[in-house]
């Protein structure tokens, strides 16, 4: 069965990830005419310019008013460097900043219709701040959290209210990312998750609707990937082949280059041991990413990255590979996205993603899949579901957590198309 043009695909993906099948017709949408933002880092930064840039008031809250000055430095600069662009007019830098008002006390957000937590991705600061916003906002708010991984659920619970809690995960940085995952709790009210995928067009962003699991359907394809990966390097394939070969495939970074701008220090601390040696050893040595000028590669100071032999010497001393080992490109490339495609399939079977559509749109707007081939379960119909499958068994007799998924063996046997199910 022949698959749709990679191009109408991909239109009729991102149409369909805005339609919400579990919602009755005519379920009616809340007014969001003011938003409150807590956090004004990178993220909550971000996400303010997205309602400034839609004509709606923002009101932004931090602990000291240190962090508020840089934050809004920060937005006025990017106003800036876009008014010089020829974006906008230079005059409407100080109409957006004129939509944003600061404060350092959270009860001015009492009468926000919608709040955005924006902060560390901890899960006491987040309870406690959802337990303050229940005694806070006022009837009928909605009150979102921008995390990327945990338990909305666990989140919501601190409230009296669960059904006026909802995922809003914006991606980074965030006043320029399209994608945003409206993610679904277990009491999330159907007229907040109408609310918040009609505030996504307002706001310009392409939304798809996402159960909660850990990282809800970006992230968590990501770390099946991060695993493939980690294991091709504990197999002696060094950082920068395993890069190549997704730069060929048409991603603009490949895991590592990805994990070095992101900074590896994330999640670590000085003297943790983790599930990455690698990785632990590099952060020990300073080596956190290009921040640091160092880390899987080496960093001049335009941040142009070279392979290191810094890195290379701490690969072979924790694996005890004496030689690095060569794979060709095609073949890193299915030990790490067939995986992904494997992923993808288990979310759909827990119910965690509407469509398979959907998980395209996510990994093509959020993570820079390349666009020529379609998204993860679209790439599925591309190589075939028997291929898939191969390769699982394969991998997954070295990890079980790459076991293949019920409907990949399915589909490898019975037929039909990734895109369909």
């Amino acid at each position: 069965m022949s698959l749709p043009d990679v191009d109408d695909y991909i239109a009729r993906a991102e149409m369909m990830a805005a339609e919400i099948e579990c919602l009755p017709a005519g379920t009616p949408t809340r007014a969001i005419s003011s938003v409150g933002i807590i956090g004004a880092g990178t993220m909550g930064g971000g996400i303010s310019m997205n309602f400034a840039n839609a004509e709606i008031p923002v009101t932004i809250v931090e602990t000291e008013q240190a962090a508020l000055d840089r934050g809004f430095g920060v937005i006025r600069k990017n106003y800036e460097r876009s008014a010089s662009r020829g974006r906008f007019p230079v005059e409407e830098v100080d109409v957006r900043m004129g939509r944003l008002s600061q404060s350092l006390d959270m009860s001015e957000l009492a009468d926000c219709d919608l709040i955005i937590e924006a902060v560390f991705e901890d899960m006491e600061i987040k309870k406690s701040i959802f337990s303050r916003l229940d005694k806070i906002a006022k009837p009928g708010a909605i009150l979102a959290t921008n995390t990327s991984a945990l338990d909305i659920d666990e989140i919501a619970a601190q409230t009296s209210r669960p059904e006026d809690v909802i995922g809003l995960h914006f991606f980074s940085p965030a006043n320029v990312m399209k994608l945003l995952e409206v993610v679904r709790a277990d009491h999330t009210a159907n007229d907040v998750i109408a609310t918040s995928m009609t505030l996504a067009k307002t706001i310009n962003k392409i939304a798809a609707l996402v159960g909660v699991c850990q990282g809800f359907v970006g992230n968590r394809i990501l770390a099946y990937r991060g695993i493939a990966a980690n294991a091709l390097v504990d197999r002696g394939v060094m950082p920068w082949d395993v890069d190549d070969a997704f730069n060929r495939f048409g991603f603009r970074m490949g895991p590592f280059q990805m994990s070095d701008l992101a900074g590896l220090d994330i999640g670590w601390k000085k003297g943790a041991t983790t599930a990455n040696p690698i990785r632990d050893a590099l952060c020990e040595m300073d080596r956190r990413g290009q921040k640091t000028g160092a880390g899987y590669y080496d960093y001049d100071a335009e941040r142009n990255r070279v392979p290191s032999e810094v890195t290379a010497g701490i690969i072979r001393e924790i694996t005890g590979n004496t030689e690095p080992v060569s794979l060709e490109a095609d073949e890193i490339i299915e030990i790490c996205v067939f995986p992904m495609i494997n992923e993808g399939l288990k979310i759909l079977e827990e119910g965690k993603a509407q469509r398979p559509s959907d998980i395209d749109v996510i990994w093509l707007n959020g993570y820079g899949w390349p666009r020529d081939k379609g998204g993860p379960m679209y790439y599925g119909d591309v190589v075939g579901a028997e291929n898939v499958l191969a390769r699982m068994e394969q991998l997954a007799a070295e990890d079980d957590r790459l076991a293949p998924a019920d409907r990949l063996r399915r589909l490898a046997s019975e037929g039909g198309r990734f895109i369909d199910l």
